[in-house]
């Protein structure tokens, strides 16, 4: 269940820099994350569930608060990055603990490890935006063989 308590939501609300709060809201998280993997340690496999929650909600947060922002995009993009920077640091702890843990509560795990990877691809599409240009598909050149083989024209 994704919630975010009553006492951090009025943290993150009352912040009313973006870079602050999205700063504010990677450190509740990341301390989500602390405790979560001090209970897996301990066992306590459904109270690492519902920090895992909380983890999910405040990043889930976090990405909505930055898709609603519409100020400097170079500013959005260091805020992309600081959070893109923050999962990708989470991704191996999530794995860890997820392998520690029995398959029944594995599996969640591994739908937050899905969500984090999920928000980081989001984050870097976010990042970088209409910026990159793709390659077009290369057409091969008509050989001279098939122009040998095609019969000329006659007026």
């Amino acid at each position: 269940m994704r919630a975010i308590p009553a006492a951090e939501r009025n943290q993150i609300n009352e912040t009313k820099d973006p870079k602050a709060r999205i700063r504010r809201t990677i450190e509740l998280a990341e301390l989500h994350l602390q405790h979560s993997e001090a209970l897996a340690s301990q066992q306590k496999y459904d109270q690492l569930l519902t920090e895992l929650g909380n983890y999910l909600a405040l990043i889930d947060d976090g990405l909505e608060y930055l898709a609603r922002l519409d100020s400097d995009p170079g500013r959005n993009r260091d805020r992309y990055k600081q959070l893109e920077l923050a999962l990708r640091a989470h991704g191996p702890r999530l794995t860890v603990m997820r392998r520690a843990t029995p398959l029944e509560y594995a599996t969640r795990i591994k739908e937050v490890e899905d969500f984090a990877r999920d928000g980081r691809t989001e984050a870097l599409n976010a990042f970088y935006g209409h910026t990159v240009v793709r390659e077009r598909p290369k057409t091969p050149p008509e050989d001279s063989k098939t122009k040998a083989n095609k019969p000329e024209r006659q007026p």
